[in-house]
């Protein structure tokens, strides 16, 4: 089972890089971080559904995006200076607590 959680984790990885990667296509107009922009997001859909094989389809789902959006957010505020306040941070906290509540509810 921990194996199936390491591969949803990796998925949600990948979904951090397709969804940070659309920043740099430039509306798909750049090839090289386009094809790897489409690349990290198949790959991160490919694992989803690996990891919905053993896991309910619920949690797979909420974690996996759960996952993107933590790091979306983590990696606009480093890498694009996005604007970062007390609420902003509240609310990942919450939702890192309610990925690690899925994981354990699953």
């Amino acid at each position: 089972m921990n194996a199936i959680w390491g591969i949803l984790i990796l998925a949600g990885l990948f979904e951090v890089g397709w969804a940070v990667g659309l920043k740099y296509t430039d509306g798909f107009t750049k090839f090289w971080p386009s094809a790897l922009t489409i690349g990290a997001l198949a790959l991160s859909v490919y694992l989803l559904s690996l990891a919905t094989k053993k896991l309910d389809l619920s949690v797979a789902y909420a974690v996996w995006v759960g996952i993107g959006t933590v790091g979306a957010s983590l990696l606009g505020i480093l890498l694009f200076k996005e604007a970062i306040n007390p609420n902003k941070v509240f609310f990942l906290g919450l939702l890192i607590a309610s990925i690690i509540g899925l994981k354990y509810s699953a």
